[in-house]
Order: C-alpha cells, then sequence, then structure tokens
C-alpha cells in the first residue's frame, strides 16, 4: 500500500488533534482507522478536508489512517499513514498497535457511595399482543436484571388470546406485578399507569419486543449516575433507529459467530465509556430519573396518546429544565420494532408524533440532526464496526478479577481473568503473566472502581489472606458499582458454581414464588 509520498495532492497536515488533507473539491474520502470505516469526507471548495481527533477512538496513542480516494480521480486511491494523538508529525510507516483498549474518563464514574445502584429501579413492559416477543422479554429480564428492581407488567386489552394464559405464568414470582388495562388505554397512558405505581423509584421504559442480556441494568445505572444532571440513558439496539448502531437507521445484523448473549457481552467490554450525548432518548430502553419526573411532569397522553413522539417530548422538556440525556453505548438491547402495530401503523403515528414536535420544539430535528455526527457517536459507532468484524477470531467470555490468588484452577474454564496485586508500591491490575494494564502508588476506592467499570469486570474474587487494606477498597469499589464478589478461603478460589450463585444472589428475579 502506497504512503502519502505517493500522492502530494493528499499530502495531509496533522497538528497532533486535527487532519487536514488536500484534494480535488468535491473528492470524496472514506477514512478508517486501523482497518476499520470511521467516516465519510468530502473535500471543498478551497481543496481541503478536516478531520477533528480531539481523542483516540481505540483508545491508543498511535492510530494507522488509511485514506481512500473513492471519487474525483480517475482511479480508486489508498494512502495510508500512522499518527499519534497529541503529537505533531506523521510516520512513513505504520506503527505496530496495541490491541484496542477501552476508553474510559474518570468524570464517568458513578457517585462515591453504593447508594446510586442500591436505589430500587421499576422496570414497565406494556404489552399489547405478539405473545411470542412478550415471552422473550419478560424472561430475558427475569434472567438478567441485577440490583434493586421491579417489574410492572400492563397488558392494554390486548386482542391476542394467547396474551393473558402467557401472563399468568409470570403472576407470583417475587418482584413482578401483572396487571391489565380494562379497555385499550393506548401506549402512552399505559406508560403513565405504571410511571405513577413505581412510587418513587427511577424506571425504565421497555418495549416488549425487547431481548436484553447481562448487565443491561447495570450499565444504565452506572450512565444515569454519572452525572446529577442525566435525565435519561438510552441503550443502544440492533434495530432502534437513531439509537441502532454500528449503522444509524438501520437494522444491523448481529456478528454470524456469536449468538444476541456473547453479542451484548462484547459491546459491553469494549464499546468502552463514552457517552455520547443526544437532545433526546428512546423509549424502547430509556431509564429515567424520577428527579426530573417529579420536574416536568410524566408523559403527555393527549397530544401522543398511541406514543411515537411522547417520549422525545418528555425528553425536550427536561432539556428546557436544564438536564441531558446520554447514549449507554455498552448496553446492547435487541429489539424487534413495530411488532404490535406494523411497519405501516408505526410510519403514520411517527409521522403525526412528529408534526406535534416540530410545533412545540422547533429546533429539535436540527439538535438532533447535529449530535447525532458527534465525534463521540461516530467513535461508539466505529468501535461496535470494530467488535463485530473481530467476531470469527474469538468468543466473548466474562471477566472475573482476582485478588490475593491467581484463579487459575476454577476459573480459567469459565471466565477471562484479571488479577489485582498489591505491593509495598500500590496495587497494578495485570492479567496473569503478562505486564500491568493500571498501576497506582496511592489506591483508592475511586480508582479501583473506575478500573472495574473500564475493564467491565463481572465477578471479584477475594482470598481471604489478600493484604487487608487492599481488600478493603476492592470491596468498597465493588459495592460502589454493584458488582458481585465473593470471598475465599481456597487457595485454588471459587468453584464456578459457587460464583454464579453469588451473581444470583445480587439479582432480583431469581423465579421464586411468594
Amino acid at each position: 500500500m502506497p504512503t502519502f509520498h505517493h500522492r502530494p495532492d493528499l499530502l495531509p497536515d496533522w497538528d497532533g488533534h486535527r487532519l487536514r488533507l488536500s484534494g480535488s473539491p468535491g473528492s470524496a474520502l472514506d477514512i478508517a482507522i486501523d482497518g476499520c470505516r470511521f467516516i465519510h469526507l468530502v473535500v471543498d471548495q478551497t481543496s481541503l478536508a478536516d478531520l477533528a481527533l480531539p481523542f483516540s477512538p481505540s483508545g491508543n496513542a498511535c492510530m494507522e489512517l488509511t485514506v481512500s480516494v473513492t471519487s474525483g480521480s480517475d482511479e480508486p486511491i489508498d494512502v495510508a499513514f500512522a499518527i499519534e494523538i497529541g503529537r505533531p508529525g506523521l510516520s512513513e510507516a505504520v506503527a505496530e498497535l496495541r490491541n484496542l483498549r477501552p476508553l474510559g474518563t474518570p468524570e464517568r464514574l458513578v457517585a462515591s457511595d453504593a447508594k446510586p445502584m442500591q436505589g430500587e429501579v421499576v422496570i414497565i413492559v406494556p404489552v399489547y399482543n405478539a405473545p411470542e416477543d412478550v415471552a422473550r422479554c419478560l424472561d430475558s429480564v427475569l434472567a438478567h436484571s441485577t440490583g434493586p428492581s421491579r417489574l410492572i407488567v400492563i397488558d392494554d386489552a390486548s386482542t391476542d388470546a394467547k396474551i393473558t394464559p402467557l401472563l399468568e405464568r409470570y403472576r407470583g414470582i417475587n418482584g413482578v406485578e401483572i396487571l391489565a388495562n380494562p379497555k385499550n388505554l393506548g401506549f402512552t397512558a399505559t406508560v403513565n399507569r405504571g410511571i405513577a405505581l413505581a412510587g418513587e423509584a427511577n424506571v425504565v421504559l421497555l418495549n416488549a419486543d425487547t431481548e436484553v442480556a447481562a448487565h443491561w441494568l447495570t450499565g444504565l445505572r452506572r450512565a444515569l449516575y454519572s452525572s446529577d444532571d442525566i435525565a435519561t440513558v438510552t441503550a443502544v439496539s440492533d434495530n432502534a433507529g437513531a439509537f441502532s448502531v454500528p449503522e444509524l437507521e438501520q437494522e444491523n445484523p448481529l456478528p454470524p459467530a456469536w449468538s444476541f448473549a456473547q453479542t451484548a457481552l462484547a459491546v459491553w467490554q469494549e464499546a468502552g465509556l463514552a457517552y455520547p450525548q443526544l437532545p433526546t432518548g428512546n423509549g424502547f430502553c430509556m431509564l429515567i430519573r424520577r428527579a426530573v419526573i417529579k420536574a416536568i411532569g410524566a408523559l403527555d397522553v393527549e397530544a401522543f396518546p398511541q406514543g411515537y413522539g411522547e417520549e422525545n417530548d418528555f425528553c425536550q422538556r427536561a432539556c428546557a429544565a436544564g438536564y441531558r440525556h446520554l447514549i449507554a453505548g455498552n448496553v446492547l438491547v435487541r429489539h424487534a420494532r413495530s411488532r404490535s402495530f406494523g411497519h405501516e401503523r408505526r410510519k403514520a403515528l411517527g409521522a403525526i408524533g412528529m408534526q406535534v414536535l416540530r410545533e412545540r420544539w422547533p429546533r429539535y430535528e436540527a439538535d438532533v440532526g447535529a449530535s447525532l455526527f458527534s465525534f463521540e457517536r461516530r467513535v461508539l459507532d466505529w468501535r461496535v464496526r470494530r467488535i463485530y468484524a473481530d467476531a470469527p477470531n474469538h468468543a466473548p467470555m466474562p471477566r472475573a478479577l482476582c485478588f490475593g490468588f491467581d484463579g487459575e484452577l476454577a476459573l480459567a474454564s469459565g471466565y477471562d481473568r484479571l488479577m489485582l496485586i498489591a505491593s509495598k508500591s500500590g496495587l497494578a491490575l495485570s492479567r496473569p503473566d503478562h505486564e500491568p494494564l493500571e498501576v497506582t502508588a496511592a489506591p483508592d476506592a475511586t480508582e479501583v472502581a473506575y478500573w472495574l467499570q473500564r475493564y467491565a469486570i463481572d465477578l471479584v474474587a477475594v482470598h481471604e489472606s489478600g493484604e487487608r487494606r487492599a481488600a478493603a477498597i476492592l470491596n468498597s469499589a465493588s459495592q460502589r458499582l454493584g458488582v458481585p464478589l465473593v470471598f475465599t478461603s481456597e487457595r485454588a478460589g471459587p468453584s464456578i458454581d459457587t460464583c454464579r450463585a453469588q451473581i444470583m444472589h445480587q439479582r432480583s428475579f431469581v423465579g421464586s414464588k411468594r
């Protein structure tokens, strides 16, 4: 592959955070980072195209950039070079790159205590027909919801005779409430009924045609409590319009090599902690802070009786009150979409709702359009493309952090292991027999919690012989993030069954009857 020296007309200017490319006006340029498509640019009338890179999409300082000229030239041309974030100058040789590291920043941590993760969340699932989807949704919620939570399921007078006996299967399960509207009230009124029944708790609006996976609720909670001014957090999906990844407004197939559970785990581990911001959320899977509902009211039933615009209006009201909305880019939720109403009716209702939004919030569409193509959102989509492209090469595994033992015998078959090592010089986080990934001379619960979050730790296993101060810090950090922690006296570490039992203990729904 040629370097840029073979194309002086494309000679780039790099200042450490901004790339300027020369070219023929109107030429189309596709920019790839580390071999994965990142952005499409068009050379302007001044013969220049700019690409701002405020931070490294991969988390690595050095990146390989490939510029492909796809139009405006006699033949397609690929130009490759290496750059380093923060350092001016370009390298003719592409540097050897490290593996993709999750990106996180300290300000993305939850609050300094465990209260946010211990507060109750009520999951509201409105139901109208589509029994197969409903069963898949509810089963996944019961299997994968961690932390204090309840489930309210409301049947909005479904016409499908299969719905009533289906919902009876869930009646009597701890933490689950099955309700039915006496007549069809519409989506928005049904959701508001659930919001009222949730009391003082934060609420998740979850469509009945979704499927969740491990960490979904934990991920939403962490994003919500990354800042006090966050009103809502929405998951990403294979099929949820502006919240679809890696391609916007498309139905994205999952990697053939992985199940949905594996795909969601890979996204959880590798998409990172940079939460893109939008002026809206999406009620297919959206966590709402209760304080915001108190401040601005619930959803507007009169303007949006059947939904399709009600959450957008709610979010705009929250913006007007000084709140923000985030995308939890590491929480992937599968979405069938339009099973209850069908595509044609969804389109019609969407058009009606959009007209109301335009009248109430004239800047809404422009603000959404601008934020959809923010650098942070492009980074998220790029990461998911890269994760999916790598699917044939490995199968993701849950991650355990071992302290006081290496965990080789007990955890090797069920977990991807990391180790926390205490010494006189501080704490180090590493993989067995590898150089440390993180080191700190003055460890505290905040920094260790950051490590747990950044490396997507599923389970912490602590041997009783481990250094006591470090064990106490690890225990505090685990509680803060809602990460299950197992103490053991066995040198081989806890068994897989013990670990799984501890994780199940932290779940609200374990299938037990009252």
